[in-house]
């Protein structure tokens, strides 16, 4: 069989393979799996990460915090930003782990190819059926396994026997395919937890923990959960970490936002429920919960094209949040960073059609002060076209207009806003993916 000159050739020739009927099921991929030799029942320890929110940065804190210990990780996250090969991310020779190399991305989905042998399957099934092969044949310590939709019947809930499962914030998202209400999501994302398999559960609606809680109990799985067995809270500018045994004094995450203090706290929580061979000790902790990194997660974005757009008083994140419970920690990071250096704030905003723009909207009232909605160009998606964006944010008083693009939309804000301001680009990873493209001078992969 002849090689695809590029992952590009490859993974669009893998999206051809979608089946007529997208049901969330499991039927495809063990199918998938048993033709490759079920290379997910022959991982190493497996730490699963489910949620609606924080799933990422988690991930990046138990990432860094295991390689301070000297532990060698394997990472799966979705979507990606840039490259496909950023899901796929392998352990190293130094110590860290890093997307894949071309070549063996190319192998690998070469191979997952053949096996499939032409049969429907989606292409999130096929591409982390590659995955589990590469991690299978990659020498590690763990792998780091986000979910990607859901849980229960998310592909990634082949794993039978993970080492650990978390569960981050539940909110409402993808409520099209997981259910309208925090109950029937949070059944869901509760189907990962396995039989007998500690789950640490970070902080929850009542009602989400609720049905956590009820699945738990069937599984006869012990729950580690936050504001019961644990907490985490910001002190003095450090982390303070507790539980009813021991408190640690950690210094603040390198990930910005109340919110990561949050998601810093569970994943210190989870590392401590880990067996002694993989535990990180405390020093390993402080050194990982510095060296995080999660890009468009409220990153400052400095140089390249965007940045010679602007003035240099003039502050760039990015941050790819999407949904209200996004929205709120979003706006909380502004006012907090509003409250230690005072700018106007200006929202460059773009968002998939599915999503709910009013509620990720609405708790910039009073904070920005002008928008600037604009398209996402080459989204897998119908994205929401930029005007009634800006419409929804007008009702909530805030100034918006629309951008063909995100220079544009930069150059429109420079000119509008004197002196020193912040502008966060938002809205959405696909967005942030384009911005990221842009700044790298690098064609992005479609997810």
């Amino acid at each position: 069989m002849a090689a695809s000159s590029s992952s590009d050739a490859i993974l669009a020739e893998l999206k051809t393979l979608f089946p007529l009927l997208i049901d969330l099921s499991l039927e495809r991929v063990t199918r998938l799996l048993a033709a490759l030799g079920d290379p997910h029942r022959r991982l190493q320890p497996v730490i699963h990460v489910a949620g609606t929110n924080g799933k990422g940065s988690t991930c990046a804190f138990l990432e860094a915090m295991l390689q301070a210990a000297g532990r060698r990780v394997h990472v799966y996250t979705s979507p990606h930003l840039v490259r496909f090969a950023e899901r796929i991310r392998l352990a190293g020779d130094d110590g860290k782990a890093h997307p894949i190399e071309e070549a063996r991305l190319i192998g690998y989905l070469e191979r997952v190819k053949a096996a499939n042998a032409g049969e429907p399957i989606t292409f999130f099934e096929i591409t982390t059926a590659a995955a589990f092969l590469a991690f299978a044949e990659t020498p590690a310590d763990c792998v780091v396994l986000e979910v990607g939709l859901g849980g229960r019947l998310d592909t990634t809930n082949v794993v039978e026997r993970p080492q650990l499962c978390i569960i981050t914030p539940i909110s409402i998202d993808h409520a099209e395919k997981l259910g309208g209400t925090l109950a029937a999501i949070a059944r869901e994302k509760a189907g990962i937890i396995k039989p007998g398999v500690t789950c640490v559960v970070s902080e929850q609606p009542q009602e989400a923990l609720f049905e956590i809680e009820r699945v738990a109990a069937r599984m006869q799985a012990p729950l580690i959960v936050r504001g019961r067995d644990f907490d985490a809270y910001e002190q003095s500018g450090r982390l303070v970490f507790q539980r009813e045994d021991r408190v640690l004094d950690l210094p603040r995450p390198s990930l910005i936002g109340r919110h990561q203090i949050v998601n810093a706290g569970t994943a210190v929580a989870a590392v401590l429920a880990l067996p002694l061979s993989l535990a990180p000790d405390d020093a390993a902790i402080e050194a990982g919960l510095v060296a995080a990194e999660w890009p468009a997660r409220m990153s400052k974005l400095q140089g390249g094209p965007l940045g010679r757009i602007l003035s240099a008083e003039t502050e760039l994140w990015l941050d790819g949040g999407h949904n209200p419970a996004a929205g709120v920690a979003l706006a909380e990071t502004l006012a907090d960073l509003d409250e230690r250096s005072p700018k106007p704030v200006a929202l460059v905003v773009g968002m998939m059609g599915q999503k709910d723009a009013a509620g990720f909207l609405a708790p910039f009232r009073g904070l920005v002060a002008t928008l600037i909605a604009v398209p996402i160009a080459g989204a897998h998606e119908t994205p929401h076209a930029p005007e009634p964006i800006a419409a929804i944010a007008r009702k909530f008083g805030i100034p918006s207009t629309t951008a063909a693009n995100v220079p544009e939309a930069l150059d429109r804000i420079e000119a509008s806003l004197e002196g020193a301001k912040r502008i966060v680009i938002c809205g959405s990873l696909y967005l942030a993916g384009s911005v990221l493209a842009l700044q790298q001078g690098v064609t992005s992969q479609s997810n």
